[in-house]
């Protein structure tokens, strides 16, 4: 597919169409190549998300593009911002409904069908088309999905997966209807050569469509809710923007829908709100929280003339911001194209068997359609030769490829969860195989993304627990994430606090009062003891620098117009991050710290947990880029984040890792979510994936060697369809059986 579009290419001429009906990503190949056929087009289709990104072709002119998409046979509507995917969760429900319906007719139809063809006495009349009518709403109301997509392939001169499916299943229900009216034959027959079968035991092959059916069904249904979750990434960004915002007109202050703020205009951000898009302070002095677009867990003070970010949360002051950027250019969208477009880049185990099946299906069928002319040519008669080429499209039907990656899928994704870690499809384990290097995220990932007070200096001697209540008194009712770090940490040293009065703010700087007993007290930054002319001794001199130095955040406080203190605020490392770091280095991975926290800061983190490599300082947008560095470089990238800076890097990479503690969008930008709180769980996960996607790989090879070795066997007469159904289902126990074998994997080796 296409991957040349930009984040900001064509945004005045840029189309979205939810595409419903695609079964492959063959479906998807030949959509977007449809669509650009059209002149000045530029189209990317993507299965995962089902959805088409159009470039070059104004709004105007998106009937043209809904009826290319239905020209190929596919169904298109164009994508309405903010509104849910039109009819996809239906579509979800019904295929969910189909596969109920298809497993609670097929178990008691499979039973009662071999009972009855085994056991002659226990037939009743008419036993074979009560079994036929059983079979009906299987055969033709819940495989109608393959028999669909089947025909549209047929129309369009391409065979797939389906194409196979729809002729085992609609094969076996013809042959069995066929047998009953002809009836059979009243002796026993021979069974490969050897062992005797009652007779009528070759007519009936119900079970065998109806199992194909279920079986297939289950292996699409996890296929739809994996791609459920891929599609939810531009869902859950445009939920980070209000979808109000005050705007000043002609001096009144009116409440309107975000879409209808312009470039130029005025806008009101109270403290507690979201930043409605990317604009300039005009008025106002506050603390911005911009953890989720650039990882900086301290919040950034911000004043008149400053740059503040669309989807960031203002903190303390009121603010008047004069809109830059809105709509799709904001850097909150952008992020979104971002990761949509990586996400179209992704491939999938399945496209393997897609490629298999491009000319496994056609040649299958040519060897049934030849066994049913050679045995009519030499005379072995309709029966035996309807028998032979039955038996051909039976035991070639793909029930164990169709197996091979939903088993394994279900049953490595049901560990994980065991084990705190969802997997959310075959991506994931792919790109697990191949991975070489591990990008991982600062705040929030190797650190808590919480203020913590790290430590206390005392420079005239007090005692450090005695300067420390008097700057949490003061601060005892500050909302700024460094306040709270100073009274979080008086409290877990049960600290008595005194009471303050006369508590003032002093924006982008600290905080100021009085206590009980008379004396003055200012908690601040090292600017604000200058400005208020606060000699700064040369021990507070040596903190702040070595602090500078480290990354960290320190608050100085003045009794009475003398520092006497100084408190060290910084991002806490988790107790599991050297550990895992070191684990994935057993595992051969390089490990790169990827931040937009300060160089000092990031620098410490990654001497703290030994990873090979520390880029920090970058911006949301930066992060996919250094991704893709290190892929042009040729090296396979996992990337573990939590915020909304991480999301187009998460999707960018080869394989996403998302902590959950993180934002929705860097989770649904995620191949694979982290429950567990242990950073332990990154190199769990990465062999959890590994090892079932090894299981995948040995159940494909096991479903085409059974396919090739079986077929010959099946054409030339020496299996009959009931014996061909048979095997087809020990094939697939032989899939499951293995597949199962993933319920023993035990993290932490």
């Amino acid at each position: 597919m296409s991957t040349d579009t930009t984040a900001d290419a064509g945004l005045e001429a840029r189309v979205e169409l939810d595409i419903s009906g695609m079964t492959c990503a063959a479906c998807a190949n030949r959509i977007e190549k449809k669509l650009n056929k059209l002149d000045g087009v530029r189209a990317t289709v993507n299965y995962a998300t089902e959805r088409a990104v159009v470039l070059g072709m104004p709004p105007q002119h998106v009937s043209e593009l809904i009826s290319t998409v239905q020209a190929a046979g596919y169904d298109a509507k164009q994508v309405v911002e903010g509104a849910e995917p039109d009819g996809y969760s239906d579509r979800v429900k019904l295929l969910r409904t189909r596969l109920l319906v298809a497993a609670l007719i097929t178990f008691p139809l499979g039973d009662a069908a071999i009972v009855l063809a085994l056991t002659p006495q226990l037939r009743f009349p008419g036993w074979e088309w009560a079994l036929i009518i059983g079979a009906i709403p299987v055969v033709f109301w819940c495989a109608w999905p393959f028999h669909r997509a089947a025909w549209r392939n047929l129309r369009h001169g391409a065979t797939s997966m389906d194409t196979l499916v729809s002729l085992g299943v609609l094969s076996a229900f013809t042959w069995s209807v066929v047998a009953t009216v002809l009836g059979s034959p009243q002796e026993t027959s021979y069974w490969f050569g050897y062992g005797l079968a009652p007779a009528g035991a070759d007519t009936l092959y119900l079970e065998a469509a109806a199992a194909v059916t279920t079986f297939l069904l289950a292996g699409r249904y996890v296929e739809a809710r994996s791609k459920r979750s891929a599609r939810g990434v531009l869902e859950a960004i445009g939920q980070l923007a209000p979808k109000t915002v005050r705007v000043v007109r002609d001096g009144v202050e009116q409440l309107v829908p975000i879409g209808s703020l312009k470039v130029g205009e005025r806008f009101v951000v109270r403290p507690g709100e979201r930043i409605a898009t990317d604009g300039q302070v005009l008025v106002g002095t506050s603390a911005i929280d911009t953890s989720a677009m650039t990882g900086e867990p301290a919040p950034i003070e911000v004043t008149v003339g400053e740059r503040v970010l669309g989807g960031t949360t203002n903190t303390t002051g009121a603010l008047v911001v004069e809109a830059e950027k809105v709509g799709a250019h904001t850097q909150l969208a952008q992020l979104a194209v971002l990761a949509e477009q990586a996400q179209a880049r992704k491939a999938s185990v399945q496209t393997l068997v897609d490629k298999v099946v491009a000319w496994f299906v056609p040649s299958v069928l040519g060897i049934a359609l030849i066994t049913l002319i050679v045995w009519l040519a030499i005379g072995a008669g309709s029966r035996a030769a309807f028998s032979a080429a039955m038996s051909v499209l039976i035991i070639a039907c793909p029930c164990a490829l169709g197996l091979a990656t939903p088993t394994a899928l279900l049953v490595g994704v049901g560990r994980g969860g065991q084990l705190g870690i969802l997997i959310k499809g075959p991506d994931a384990l792919e790109a697990s195989g191949v991975i070489d290097t591990v990008v991982l995220d600062k705040t929030g990932t190797l650190t808590t993304g919480t203020m913590a007070l790290a430590g206390v200096h005392a420079f005239d001697g007090t005692d450090p627990d005695e300067l420390l209540a008097l700057a949490a008194g003061v601060e005892h009712y500050s909302e700024h994430p460094v306040g709270r770090a100073l009274v979080a940490g008086a409290q877990a040293r049960e600290l008595t606090l005194p009471e303050a009065s006369e508590v003032a703010a002093l924006p982008g700087h600290g905080v100021r009062g009085a206590l009980s007993g008379g004396q003055s007290v200012v908690v601040g930054n090292q600017g604000l003891m200058e400005e208020q002319g606060f000699d700064l001794p040369d021990a507070a001199r040596l903190v702040v620098d070595a602090a500078a130095e480290a990354g960290r955040t320190v608050v100085l406080l003045a009794v009475d117009g003398v520092v006497r203190g100084g408190f060290d605020i910084a991002d806490q490392l988790k107790d599991s991050a050297p550990g895992a770091v070191e684990r994935l280095r057993k595992l051969g991975l390089r490990t790169v710290l990827l931040t937009g926290d300060r160089r000092g800061a990031a620098e410490n983190v990654g001497r703290q947990v030994g990873v090979d490599e520390v880029v920090a300082e970058v911006l949301p947008a930066e992060k996919a880029a250094v991704v893709e560095r290190l892929q042009a470089e040729g090296r396979r990238v996992a990337m573990v984040g939590d915020g909304i800076n991480d999301a187009a890097a998460l999707a960018t990479a080869n394989l996403g890792m998302a902590v959950v503690s993180g934002t929705d969008v860097a989770m649904k930008s995620a191949d694979i979510i982290l429950v567990r709180r242990s950073l332990d769980v990154v190199p769990d996960a990465i062999r959890l994936a590994r090892r079932t996607l090894g299981t995948i790989r040995g159940n494909l090879v096991w479903a085409f060697a059974y396919n090739v070795a079986a077929i010959p066997l099946a054409a030339t007469g020496r299996l009959n369809p009931l014996i061909a159904g048979f095997a087809m289902s020990l094939s697939s126990v032989f899939v499951v059986t293995n597949s199962m074998r993933l319920r023993r994997f035990e993290p932490g080796a």
